[in-house]
């Protein structure tokens, strides 16, 4: 008796032996899930072969729930498809194809494999059977060109769709779910063999990025009196590429303010610092003046500061300008990203409020909220400005034409907080909030129709605090983490489907209290670092660094690093901006001169680590199929020459073993080893081998 499929690896049933007997497929073959290991195994047996043996095992990424045969009619002979079996999951139904690879495969139809199968036409009717009928439904051939073709129902036929509505039904919007990411695979790792249908791309370059938080030298430690109670609209510190500004528990709304250039220990005794008089509800870095300090108190008013060259020696008592206007408290601050000396700020007197540091004055009072303005993000051209509101609306302002909001959609449901930025060249806004349920997620919303509410969303974690996003417009990856988090998410954007590409996230051995993130030109290129921040703990401001692991890091990732913004430098002044005038910011290369980019790295000879499928696919004789086996054997039991200890036992004469019957020699060899237990059985008279 000679087994038909031998083994199956990644989907593939491979026919090592001869095929003798031409009924024996996989078409009789039982499928059956392996409990006991956890229900991610699935068995295909040969009910005809020795001691029922293994054809085929699929270890799946997911636990299977149950599994289903689809018939045979439905699979794709063409391809050699020989079985088809669906695996439902908690969430999903999986479809796991097994072929057979043949030459000529996907163009000529090898009947061999495929003998006529039960049709889908009843033999009889069911008072047939009742009244002792015995007929038998009539086979048909699997063969494309015999299979008879559907008939064309006429149009006065075909039943009219029914839609299901009903009243207060909310819009259904596409929603990105976590789905596995790979498909049920063998126990080699390689995919089982179902090919799906073409599709956009899914996975991200930057799938693979690693956080790290930088040596300890780099780091500034023993800072004390950290405020940790900044209200959730703050980012709780500020950075730039020669400052750090930290807020302070200290009575006075004081603020340090440390160089980066001078990491280590700070000293035990009192630091000069910034007394700002109030309590500190917001901060940011002017980024065309690396020394000017915009401050928002408790009292509504903005305290614009000037720290000296080299750092503080001494405090600071009396800010360079005060800005007046606001009514109560303010909620954030933000400075334009072109023009110089614009800063626009939100207020609990629900409005916004644009200033010209030029003139000293307030320049604009935009006006529609109706609750709290969580959040405001310039638009990349600096032509819009973007809200996100605790009354539930997300907001675009043309704030030289219109004090009143040019478009407006529903934002999230949830009223705990949101964060909102462009994303995307400025075609779509990213908000990260909560739903009802206060799970934290982020909602992508088109800028051009925001009316028509969330075009696609995903849902992160569940978390009090408020994520809050950095988006890097190189690489469209936005990197979000939380105060008090200890996990920081990263998405590439895309805009198209799936939107959302998950990539690998970064865990902080302890919860930190704020991430911000340095201008570009900071990155390693040479160490392809795409993003360099500063993170906040409870006594320490540590750098972290995220790299895109490559293998060429001799050459420039140009893929990775097109020409970069010069934001730090202003497209245009206050004035120029205010009286209708757009700029633009330059751009420069992040290449370095002794560097080659990587698209013109010299190609190399690609290696051949493996056999070419022609060797495993070719044809062979018995004798060499034999010998290959024998060899296998031998190569596992040892050398034979070495007489084994059973070997000096007396027993039987060896014309004992013949039975009565007249079977012929019959041979049980046993291999046991760390990894497998392989019984062989090895019949003499027939040249036969099988496994157990």
């Amino acid at each position: 008796m000679t087994r038909v499929f031998k083994s199956c690896f990644a989907g593939w049933i491979y026919d090592f032996l001869p095929l003798s007997l031409s009924s024996l497929k996989v078409m009789s073959a039982h499928l059956l899930s392996d409990s006991s290991c956890h229900d991610r195994t699935l068995l295909v047996y040969d009910p005809l072969s020795f001691f029922f043996s293994v054809v085929s095992h699929c270890l799946t990424d997911i636990s299977t729930r149950g599994v289903a045969m689809v018939p045979k009619l439905a699979l794709d002979v063409m391809s050699c498809e020989v079985m088809r079996v669906l695996q439902l999951t908690d969430s999903c139904i999986v479809p796991i194809s097994y072929q057979v690879p043949r030459k000529n495969s996907g163009f000529e139809f090898h009947a061999d494999l495929y003998p006529d199968t039960v049709g889908t036409t009843p033999a009889m009717s069911a008072e047939e059977w009742w009244k002792g009928g015995n007929k038998q439904v009539e086979k048909v051939s699997l063969h494309p060109d015999k299979q008879p073709k559907p008939k064309a129902t006429p149009a006065s036929q075909t039943p009219a769709k029914k839609e299901l509505t009903s009243r207060g039904s909310k819009e259904v919007r596409n929603i990105s779910t976590a789905a596995p990411s790979r498909s049920p695979s063998s126990t080699s790792g390689l995919s089982s063999g179902f090919l799906p249908s073409p599709s956009p791309r899914t996975t991200s370059k930057f799938r693979h990025i690693q956080g790290a938080v930088m040596h300890r030298d780099t780091h500034i430690t023993n800072v004390r009196c950290i405020n940790l109670t900044t209200p959730g609209e703050c980012d709780g510190f500020c950075v730039n590429s020669k400052h750090v500004a930290v807020p302070l528990s200290i009575s006075g709304g004081q603020i340090a303010v440390f160089e980066r250039s001078q990491p280590g220990r700070q000293p035990d005794t009192a630091l000069p610092t910034i007394q700002n008089s109030v309590n500190v509800a917001d901060l940011c870095w002017d980024p065309f003046n690396k020394h000017r300090l915009a401050v928002a108190g408790d009292d509504a008013k903005i305290r614009m500061w000037q720290v000296p060259e080299g750092g503080l020696k001494e405090t600071l008592t009396e800010p360079e300008l005060i800005l007046q206007g606001h009514t109560e408290k303010i909620y954030s601050i933000k400075f334009h990203p072109l023009a110089s000396g614009v800063l626009v700020s939100s207020s609990y007197d629900l409005t916004v409020r644009l200033w010209s540091l030029e003139s000293e004055e307030e320049v604009k009072l935009l006006t529609g909220h109706e609750d709290q303005v969580f959040c405001m993000a310039w638009s990349p051209d600096g032509k819009l400005l973007a809200t996100v509101c605790k009354d539930g609306k997300v907001r675009i302002y043309d704030p030289r034409k219109s004090t009143t909001p040019v478009q407006e959609g529903p934002g999230p449901e949830g009223h705990r907080g949101a964060r909102v930025v462009w994303v995307c060249e400025g075609k779509y806004l990213l908000v990260s909030g909560f739903d009802s349920r206060s799970q934290r997620g982020l909602y992508l919303y088109s800028a051009d129709s925001l009316s028509s509410g969330v075009i696609a969303s995903a849902e992160i974690d569940v978390s009090p605090s408020t994520l809050i996003p950095f988006y890097d417009p190189d690489t469209s990856v936005v990197i979000l983490t939380g105060k008090g988090d200890t996990r920081v998410h990263i998405y590439e954007i895309v805009p198209e489907t799936p939107y959302f590409m998950e990539c690998s996230s970064f865990n902080t051995p302890e919860p930190h209290k704020g991430l911000a993130f340095l201008p570009k030109t900071e990155c390693n290129v040479r160490d392809v670092e795409v993003a360099v921040g500063l993170m906040l703990t409870k006594t320490t401001v540590e750098p972290v660094v995220f790299k895109v692991p490559r293998v060429k890091k001799e050459f420039f990732q140009d893929d990775v690093y097109p020409d970069t913004t010069v934001w730090w430098e202003p497209a245009l002044t206050a004035s120029a901006w205010l009286s209708g005038s757009n700029g633009q910011h330059k751009k420069i290369s992040l290449k370095p001169n002794d560097m080659t980019p990587v698209s013109e790295a010299p190609k190399e000879a690609p290696v051949r680590k493996y056999m070419p499928s022609s060797y495993y696919l070719e044809e062979k004789t018995d004798e060499q199929k034999k010998e290959e086996l024998l060899s296998a054997m031998v190569a596992k039991l040892g050398n034979l020459d070495e007489p084994l200890p059973q070997e000096a036992f007396e027993g039987v004469d060896d014309d004992e073993w013949v039975s009565q019957r007249g079977f012929p020699y019959l041979y049980l060899l046993l291999h046991n080893s760390n990894d497998n237990n392989t019984v062989i059985f090895y019949c003499n008279n027939c040249n036969y081998f099988d496994f157990l």
